[in-house]
C-alpha cells in the first residue's frame, strides 16, 4: 500500500486575520484528497526544533472566526543560515513531509524560497500580512480586517474629538506601506492621509488645519502611516508651526493586528488555501506564491514575485485628496 503524501503548514512573521481560515481550508482541502497535515508550531523556529503536529478536520473545527494563528508564529533570523535551513529539512525528511505551505509575509516568502532551492523541496506562500507590502498580489490576507478595525476606531475617536472640537493624529501600522493609512483614511473619512510614497508636507498639514478652523469644522482626523513618523513626532512639527491648533494623538498599534476575520479575508483565505493543494496534487512546481488580481486566485513563481517594485495605488490616493476639501 503506498503512502499518503504529507504536507506541513507555518504560519510566519506577524500574525494576521485569516491565517487560521487558510490553515483550516488547507488541511480540510488536503483531508478531501487524502493528503496528511502536520502543523509547525512557532513559524520557522519551530520548524528547526521539529515542534510538529498532526492536523485533521476535528483540529480546525472553530477556528475560522478566529484571529492570530492556532499554530503560533515567530521570527526567525536564524532561517538566514545555510545551517539553521539544513536542520528543517532534516525534521521534514524525519516526518516524511512531502511539501511545506508558508503563510506570510515578505520576509517569510524569501526564506521559503532559498529553502525551496536549497533542498529542491516543494514549497507554496500564502500572503498573510496586514500591510499589503507585497506587490504580486491586489491585497494580502488580514489587510481587509486591518482596514475595517483602523475604520472602526475612526468613527469612534470622531465622535470624541467633535465634542472637543480638537484634531487627532492616529497611527497605524503597514512598515514601509501606506495601504492600511490610505484604505481606512478613504473610507473613514480622514481630512489628512500621510503615507511614505508621499513626501511629509508640514506646511500644508498646519494650513489645512488652519483653514478647517476657519471654516467652523469642529474636527479633524488625520491618518498616519508608521513608516511617516510618530505620532509624537507628528504633533511636535506640527505645534511648532502653530501651537494653537489642539491636537491629540492615538498610536492603534496591536489592535489591528487581532480580531475576527472579515467576510472577505475568510473567503480569500479558503481560496488561497485550495490553490495551494492543486498545486501540491499537481507536482509541476518546486516554489510558488498564491495570490488575487481582478478578484481571480493566481499562483507565480516565487523568484519574480519577490522582485516586483513596490506598488502604491496613487489614483486612490488622490481621490481621498479631492474629497478632504
Amino acid at each position: 500500500m503506498a503512502r499518503r503524501e504529507r504536507i506541513a503548514i507555518l504560519t510566519s512573521g506577524g500574525d494576521a486575520p485569516g491565517m487560521n481560515a487558510a490553515i483550516r481550508g488547507i488541511v480540510r482541502c488536503a483531508s478531501s484528497e487524502g493528503i496528511e497535515c502536520f502543523g509547525v508550531e512557532d513559524g520557522y523556529t519551530g520548524l528547526i526544533n521539529g515542534n510538529l503536529r498532526s492536523l485533521d478536520s476535528r483540529s480546525v473545527s472553530n477556528t475560522i472566526q478566529k484571529g492570530g494563528t492556532i499554530l503560533c508564529t515567530s521570527r526567525c533570523p536564524e532561517f538566514l543560515e545555510y545551517e539553521y535551513r539544513n536542520k528543517a529539512y532534516n525534521v521534514l525528511s524525519a516526518y516524511n513531509i512531502d511539501a511545506l505551505i508558508v503563510i506570510g509575509g515578505n520576509g517569510s516568502f524569501a526564506g521559503m524560497n532559498q529553502f525551496s532551492k536549497d533542498f529542491n523541496f516543494p514549497c507554496f506562500g500564502i500572503p498573510g500580512t496586514i500591510d499589503n507590502d507585497l506587490s504580486y498580489t491586489d491585497f494580502t490576507l488580514g489587510f481587509d480586517t486591518a482596514v475595517n478595525t483602523v475604520v472602526s476606531a475612526i468613527n469612534n475617536i470622531r465622535d470624541t474629538m467633535t465634542a472637543h472640537n480638537r484634531a487627532c493624529i492616529i497611527e497605524v501600522m503597514g512598515r514601509h506601506c501606506g495601504d492600511i493609512a490610505l484604505y481606512s483614511g478613504l473610507s473613514g473619512g480622514a481630512e489628512i492621509i500621510l503615507v511614505p510614497e508621499m513626501k511629509l508636507d508640514i506646511n500644508g498639514i498646519v494650513k489645512k488645519l488652519q483653514k478647517y478652523r476657519i471654516k467652523g469644522k469642529n474636527s479633524s482626523i488625520i491618518i498616519l502611516a508608521e513608516g511617516v513618523c510618530s505620532c509624537i513626532d507628528l504633533k511636535e512639527k506640527i505645534l511648532a508651526k502653530d501651537n494653537s491648533i489642539e491636537i491629540r494623538t492615538v498610536k492603534l498599534g496591536y489592535l489591528q493586528r487581532g480580531g475576527t476575520p472579515s467576510m472577505f479575508d475568510r473567503v480569500f483565505a479558503c481560496r488561497c488555501a485550495e490553490k495551494a493543494i492543486e498545486l501540491i496534487i499537481n507536482k509541476e512546481y518546486l516554489s510558488r506564491v498564491i495570490g488575487i488580481k481582478d478578484n481571480k486566485i493566481f499562483d507565480m513563481d516565487t523568484d519574480k514575485a519577490l522582485q516586483l517594485e513596490s506598488k502604491f495605488d496613487y489614483e486612490l490616493y488622490n481621490i481621498a485628496q479631492k474629497l478632504s476639501n
